[in-house]
């Protein structure tokens, strides 16, 4: 007996299956990175590196996030479940607090709920927030089941005048968006001479539909919201404000434009365009005190449970960890000086951008800008925004498509939008923007000459005519590289330039740089050494200083050899405990 109790004690340390020939092969294939494990999934991505470094930005739903951003959402963060919310979890691991299971996923989301009310300056005595919503379209929905029976109305800014989807978006014949099925929705329009959104029809088609909530929220409306007006329309209604400020979200934060909340009831937002944090989404509500009522008697919001069950169970199951913790990091970037410097960038480039397109003769839907995006309507150019987005696309211009005040169709629109956040996140100035209003207007050109020498009136017949034309294409070339060219000089974000595998040239040609196995060789002799923002423009490295805080990673830590698993824990008396454990271990060796 005192036999076996030996060699189980001699054994209990060690793995089981240690000696077999294919012990734990799989945890060798987990470790190894990604270039091994999928070539091709790993080369796809080298060439997208390429893409987002040798082009135009203008989309202004998108930009770039930090490097810290990324490594926090490709961390461990993502291996955890965790249905539930903070200290209410549904899966075990609860009953012991000290060792729980989700003691770091809660620590995580507490910190980044923390961070999301400190970043827009809001008391947690009357806001609370929700920021396990996916994704912007998803909270909007989920704001809607929460404080909405089936079928009750909903008003929003109409799609074609700049609204979105996801604030239920219907045509004559059919109901597009699934929130037009579930609920019954009415959108408020522009006044088609001005541009601007018309708050007297909204109020009168207020007063005839009486919706119980009213969307203030665009994604195409470059504008500035008269909140204060709509609050007024919400109350006469008895209506609740929904503030969707996904696109502003960064302006809002900074400071630099007007806040939805001194005014809403709820807010909601994705957290990847001008916030430039990770694809994800917070919702924002009222608590505390809402009135005094005819009794004395307090009465409180009732939004926080009502949201908070919206979100889970009724529409998703467990969060995104990772996403939330790339979340915090983001919402800790935007309460810096650089984000606001970068922020007020924004706004400068973008009202260089409108001049300088209204000087080159381009109509702009209410005749300029207020925030970070310009909606150009093409008709008095005699073309659509499809045919001069297929343009664009191909001299390495990213913009897109969309509706403007008039049109009669989605698939063919009369506008084209683009914004400043993703390029002036690259360092690009004022300056800058008037170079890129030239190579729009080159585009554009191009399209009006394509379109003279199409046969048909279709779409795919004006793709054709540019594809076959050698001399169309011999232009969208050197256009292209001229664009490849003024885009290259500035720095890449979330990674460096030297890093990537391709540089592609304006044939599409592939120049492989050493592979990533090398380039740590190199390091290690001593051969290479990684440069920062050496292919900034010099007109650009003081005014783009916000850049290279998107560069910024943690300070590295010791040679692995160093470190002993105590060192590795972050609370006081988990390193305690942990270090007894090892010097234990140590003296038994």
């Amino acid at each position: 007996m005192a036999m076996a109790l030996r060699r189980l004690s001699s054994t209990i340390n060690k793995p089981f299956s240690n000696a077999t020939s294919i012990y734990r092969t799989w945890t060798k294939q987990l470790n190894d990175p990604l270039e091994v494990v999928d070539p091709e999934i790993a080369d796809i991505i080298e060439l997208e590196k390429a893409r987002q470094w040798k082009g135009f930005e203008l989309i202004p739903s998108e930009n770039f996030t930090s490097l810290s951003v990324m490594q926090a959402v490709g961390s461990v963060m993502t291996n955890k479940y965790s249905e539930g919310y903070p200290g209410a979890r549904y899966y075990g691991g609860n009953d012991y607090v000290h060792d729980s299971a989700f003691r770091y996923i809660d620590m995580a989301e507490t910190l980044c709920q923390k961070r999301a009310l400190e970043a827009f300056r809001l008391d947690p005595a009357k806001w609370g927030v929700n920021v396990q919503s996916l994704s912007g379209s998803p909270s909007n929905f989920q704001v809607y089941t929460a404080l909405l029976k089936p079928h009750e109305r909903i008003m929003a800014l109409d799609l074609p005048h700049g609204g979105h989807l996801s604030h239920g978006y219907q045509t004559d014949t059919k109901k597009i968006s699934a929130v037009s099925i579930f609920f019954e929705t009415m959108p408020y329009r522009l006044n088609e001479s001005t541009g601007y959104i018309d708050y007297d029809q909204l109020e009168k088609s207020a007063a005839l539909f009486r919706p119980k909530l009213i969307v203030a929220g665009a994604s195409a409306y470059a504008r500035l919201y008269d909140y204060a007006r709509v609050r007024k329309v919400c109350d006469k209604q008895k209506a609740v404000l929904l503030a969707d400020m996904a696109h502003i979200s960064g302006l809002v934060a900074a400071g630099v434009i007007p806040s939805p909340f001194d005014y809403a009831d709820i807010v909601t937002t994705t957290t990847h365009k001008s916030l430039r944090g990770p694809r994800g989404a917070m919702i924002f509500f009222r608590k505390g005190v809402k009135e005094i009522n005819k009794q004395g008697k307090e009465v409180l919001y009732d939004y926080e449970d009502k949201i908070n069950q919206a979100v889970f169970p009724g529409l998703q199951g467990g969060p995104h960890n990772h996403t939330i913790t790339g979340l915090a990091v983001a919402l800790k970037q935007a309460m810096t000086p650089e984000f606001k410097n970068y922020q007020e960038q924004v706004l400068s480039n973008c009202a260089t951008f409108a001049q300088s397109l209204l000087e080159k003769g381009y109509d702009l839907v209410s005749g300029g800008t207020d925030n970070h995006l310009v909606l150009v309507n093409l008709r008095n150019k005699g073309i659509d925004g499809s045919r001069v987005e297929k343009v664009l696309e191909a001299v390495h211009i990213a913009a897109n498509k969309n509706t403007v005040p008039g049109d009669v169709s989605a698939m063919v629109p009369g506008g084209i939008r683009m914004g400043t956040p993703a390029l002036t996140s690259r360092g690009f100035v004022e300056e800058d923007f008037k170079k890129v209003a030239e190579y729009f207007d080159a585009a554009v050109k191009l399209a009006l000459q394509i379109k003279e020498n199409t046969n048909g009136t279709k779409l795919k017949d004006f793709v054709t005519a540019m594809q076959s034309d050698e001399q169309i294409q011999s232009k969208i070339a050197n256009l292209r590289l001229e664009v490849e060219d003024y885009a290259k000089q500035f720095p890449t974000i979330g990674f460096e330039k030297e890093t990537m595998k391709y540089e592609l040239n304006q044939k599409e040609k592939r120049k492989e740089t050493p592979s990533l196995a090398k380039r740590i060789n190199a390091r290690k002799e001593g051969k290479g050494k990684r440069r920062r923002m050496s292919n900034m423009p010099p007109q650009t490295t003081t005014k783009a200083a916000w850049s290279r805080h998107l560069h910024t990673v943690a300070a590295p830590s010791p040679p692995e050899s160093s470190l002993s698993p105590y060192d590795t824990q972050p609370y006081p008396e988990e390193r305690e405990r942990k270090k007894s454990l090892y010097v234990a271990a140590k003296a038994k060796e």
